[in-house]
Formats: C-alpha cells, sequence, structure tokens
C-alpha cells in the first residue's frame, strides 16, 4: 500500500508543533510534503470543511492489536506491551509482530525485559532491538530486584532503549483490587495503599538516574507519584510518564457498584488524585495520554469483581476523552496533540506524531464537536469493556491516512 499521487488537503484547521494554523497540508510520496503551501497541478485535493487536520495517533503501550477500534480511534501506530502468549522475550517474535500490522497499521514492539517477564533473568534486549523493538518494557509487573532493575536500566541506556516501566510496589499491591480508602473499605475489596505507586517510582527514578538510562512511567495516577516524577525532572532526570483516560475522568467511585469494567490496574484513585492528574496534564508534568486498549470478553469480565480482569477497551475513547480537557479548559488543542501524538512518537523514536515536512503522512480529520455515545455493545473493538459505558461525548474521526493512503472515510 504506497501514495499513488500527491494529495492536498484544503480547508482545515492544521495542528502544528507552532500551533493551530490555517492554510493547506501536502502529502507526497507517503511522507508530509509541505504544511501551509498550495496544491499543485496533478494533485489529489481534499476539502477538510474546518475540521481540524492533525497528526495520526500514537498510542504507547497496549495490550492488544486492534485495527477497527485504532482506525475509528485515529490512532495509526501503537506501541504493544510484551505481555502477550507468547511473550515477546525472543527476537524472532518480536520480528513478527513489528511486520504484523502492515501496511495500514504500524505496531512498534516493545520486548520484555526479563524472560517470560518473569522479573529474574534479562532478555536478549540488543537482539530484539535488531529485530524492530521500539523500546523494552516490565509488562503488567514491577521488577522487585533491585540488582536485577539496575543491570536492565544500564543494558537499555548503552543500546538507547527507553525503558517502560509499571511503578507499583508488588509487595505492598498484593493481590489489591482496588485503592486503600473509603470506598475499598465500605465495599469490602482487597486493597491497596496508594503510596504502592511513589515508593515503586523513588526506587526507580533512582536507579535510572545511576545508569543515565531513560525511563517511561506508563501510567502515574497519585498526587505524590506526579510530585515525584516533577522534582525528578526538575534535576534533569530522563524520566517521562503516561496515564490513561479513566484516571483523570473516573475516581474509585465508579467502582461502587461493582462494575468490572472499571477493574483496572492500577485501580482507580481518590477523587483527591483525579484532580491531581488533571493538574499535572495542564502543568506538564505528564507527557502521555495512552489508551492502555486491553479488549476483555465477558469470560474475563462477568465476574465477582475482585476475580475479575483488569483492563479497559480504550483506542476508540482515547481522542474523545483528551479533547474534554480541551473544552474544560485544562489544555490547548495543540498540548492534546502533543500528549497523544508527538511525545509518544519521541519517546519511541519514530518519524511520526506531528504535522511537520519530512515526517510520515499519518494524518486524522477530525471533527472535535461531533457529539456521540459511547455504547460498549457497538464498539469496534474485540470486546467492548469501557468504563465509559453511556456517556456522551464529543471528537469523531472523519477520515485518517496512513503513509498518505486513506484508511478510513
Amino acid at each position: 500500500m504506497k501514495q499513488q499521487r500527491p494529495l492536498t488537503i484544503e480547508g482545515g484547521r492544521l495542528v502544528t508543533p507552532a500551533g493551530v494554523q490555517g492554510g493547506a497540508l501536502r502529502l507526497v510520496d507517503g511522507c508530509i510534503d509541505g504544511v501551509g503551501t498550495a496544491a499543485q497541478d496533478g494533485d489529489e485535493v481534499i476539502d477538510a470543511g474546518g475540521a481540524l487536520v492533525a497528526p495520526g495517533l500514537v498510542d504507547l503501550g497496549v495490550f492488544a492489536i486492534d485495527k477497527p477500534a485504532f482506525h475509528f480511534g485515529g490512532i495509526t501506530r501503537a506501541a504493544l506491551m510484551p505481555d502477550q502468549s507468547p511473550r515477546l522475550d525472543l527476537p524472532s517474535r518480536v520480528s513478527y509482530i513489528a511486520k504484523s500490522g502492515k501496511p495500514d497499521f504500524w505496531v512498534h514492539p516493545l520486548a520484555a525485559a526479563t524472560r517470560d517477564l518473569a522479573g529474574a533473568e534479562i532478555a536478549e534486549l540488543g537482539l530484539m532491538r535488531e529485530a524492530g523493538a521500539r523500546g523494552v518494557a516490565t509488562g503488567r509487573q514491577w521488577i522487585a530486584d533491585s540488582g536485577t532493575m539496575l543491570r536492565l536500566l544500564q543494558y537499555a541506556a548503552m543500546l538507547d532503549l527507553v525503558v517502560v516501566a509499571h511503578p507499583e510496589d508488588a509487595a505492598l499491591a498484593g493481590n489489591a483490587v482496588a485503592t486503600a480508602g473509603e470506598v475499598a473499605t465500605r465495599r469490602g475489596l482487597p486493597s491497596a495503599p496508594a503510596e504502592a505507586e511513589s515508593i515503586a517510582l523513588t526506587r526507580d527514578i533512582a536507579l535510572a538516574e545511576m545508569a543515565g538510562a531513560r525511563i517511561h512511567f506508563r501510567q502515574v495516577t497519585t498526587r505524590a507519584g506526579l510530585e515525584i516524577v516533577r522534582q525528578a525532572k526538575a534535576r534533569g532526570v530522563s524520566v517521562t510518564c503516561g496515564v490513561t483516560p479513566a484516571h483523570f475522568m473516573l475516581s474509585d467511585l465508579a467502582t461502587v457498584d461493582f462494575r468490572t469494567f472499571a477493574r483496572l490496574s492500577p485501580p482507580l484513585r481518590s477523587e483527591d488524585e483525579r484532580q491531581a492528574v488533571r493538574e499535572a496534564i495542564g502543568d506538564g508534568t505528564v507527557d502521555v495520554i495512552a489508551s492502555g486498549h486491553d479488549p476483555r470478553g465477558p469470560e474475563d469480565k462477568r465476574l465477582p469483581f475482585s476475580d475479575a480482569e483488569p483492563g479497559m477497551a480504550g483506542a476508540e475513547t482515547l481522542l474523545a476523552m483528551t479533547l474534554s480537557l480541551v473544552r474544560d479548559e485544562v489544555i490547548d488543542i495543540g498540548r492534546a496533540f502533543e500528549l497523544v501524538a508527538t511525545k509518544p512518537a519521541e519517546i519511541l523514536g519514530v518519524p511520526a506524531g506531528a504535522i511537520a515536512p519530512g515526517l510520515e503522512a499519518d494524518v486524522a480529520i477530525i471533527d472535535p464537536d461531533r457529539p456521540w455515545i459511547i455504547q460498549s455493545a457497538k464498539m469496534e473493538a474485540t470486546a467492548g469493556n469501557t468504563p465509559f459505558d453511556g456517556q456522551p461525548t464529543q471528537g469523531r474521526v472523519l477520515h485518517l491516512y496512513k503513509g498518505g493512503v486513506p484508511i478510513r472515510h
């Protein structure tokens, strides 16, 4: 699948690194050829009709590749977590995954940090990097052994691979399904203190600083944890962090009726923690908003809350939930796409994620005001386990281009 002729998108509002601007966007041979330039003879011309013309979203840290759902949500690339069956702990598996979505979707595999993600023996990171890994990840688990984590970070630093870590002290978290507090106590749910996150962050940041490594925490969801990241950034540590929409849209009150669609990892936090996440998105502490896409069928979700598997189908709602922060004046539109496209692409080291000359022509035409209702039964994901079921929202992708080729109309 290759772009056959130049394409110029006119009449839209271009979301560029410099801000939102008028003008046309020209795509040639799968790349962005010009921003704000006019169409040339022989170009195919598309009228965006005043819609946003933005970079295709880059989803950092998904657990399943679900192309219809990603295309619905305007996502053109995703970094796949190593928690697959089998684990992404061998070069052959990484190579297979790196080729699996093309040509209309690009999958960037994250190599398993340790053999079978068991947290003990470091996997062959160098060979997996050659096979196409764009980073290395600890998966859903924290590496409890500090010596192993330090060696991992040192190895990754030598290879210039980002380490994607799960910050939750395993000994404290145990089998908890909720955050310790009034809601968990009243509902009798196994819970862990929010400090499980800040303790893990403190150790891993200290080790990353020692190793001179780049570390990205896929989800930081507590006020204390975000302050630790904020302070580390201030002293020059190469640390970034992300969140998923559930943790800035919902608090643990969403679990009071034991709805397992709200069974997540890390678990939902208190209202104060939710507000802290929104503040951290606004002040720049949070670098990435990702979907955490993890579709789970009835066999995993129609169970007692404590027995249900964590996870949510997030690809289709990522854009709309992020745009809600713009309507709430937490961030502006440029910052929104920095969070869901530009910064994830930068962390992964891929030539995408922005409307800028020379980058790949992954482009979404978006109506940010288009209303719709999230309905789990009608989602394009393989399972509709969304905690936002029934919620009215705004923001829909009208057209999507991968390498200048239309993949959604």
